[in-house]
């Protein structure tokens, strides 16, 4: 099996008929990728509004350049035109003045999305506290780094297939999320009694 996803058959159909000006069609798509788009901006942007704009953005984006898809994981493709249509608002942002990043703004959803089972109001509590904290720890990665590790340990993609979503060598989106692993590990450490236990120091202090 190839590490990257391929388009299948019925997307492969959507595709080609998109293509043709269908645009049930590619209303299709649109309802197959807008939920994970539309994550992922919200955790690279950390604005529900931006993060809509950004999404919506994507998909015109996607729509006018189909003509230009050569096959493989569409969902690398669309990933790769969100990823920039992010890059562009967070530039836009450098321009003016911007939010504070360690404050989400209201309304924005959870990080992480809590187990099925009820909790208690304690636990309640402190995975409301986790969120924040693990919010705040992304919005204090560089731009690359944040973008690699929520495609991959948000939004499950594979190496390869986040290699080709933004543009760069495999071995650079393995060190990407390397050292934005490593980074944010030290800056949850913070929080260690609220974290999961693969994040806790060892007894040997690794």
């Amino acid at each position: 099996m190839s590490a990257t996803v391929q388009t299948s058959s019925d997307e492969g159909d959507l595709i080609a008929r998109s293509r043709k000006g269908d645009l049930p069609a590619f209303n299709l798509l649109v309802e197959r990728y807008q939920t994970p788009l539309f994550n992922f901006c919200l955790r690279v942007l950390r604005s529900p509004q931006a993060a809509e704009d950004a999404t919506q953005e994507a998909f015109i984006s996607a729509y006018r350049a189909l003509g230009r898809f050569r096959g493989g994981s569409f969902r690398a493709w669309v990933f790769r035109i969100a990823v920039n249509a992010c890059y562009d608002e967070l530039r836009r942002r450098r321009a003016r003045p911007a939010l504070s990043l360690d404050r989400p703004e209201r309304g924005e959803g959870p990080l992480l999305e809590p187990p099925s089972d009820a909790p208690t109001l304690q636990e309640h509590a402190e995975r409301r506290e986790l969120e924040r904290a693990i919010q705040a720890a992304l919005a204090r990665l560089p731009e690359d780094q944040r973008v690699a590790v929520v495609l991959c340990d948000i939004q499950g993609m594979d190496y390869a297939e986040i290699a080709e979503a933004v543009g760069v060598s495999l071995g650079t989106v393995k060190s990407r999320i390397s050292r934005a692993r490593a980074r944010l590990r030290t800056l949850l450490m913070a929080h260690g009694e609220l974290l999961p236990s693969r994040f806790r120091p060892t007894s040997e202090g690794t």
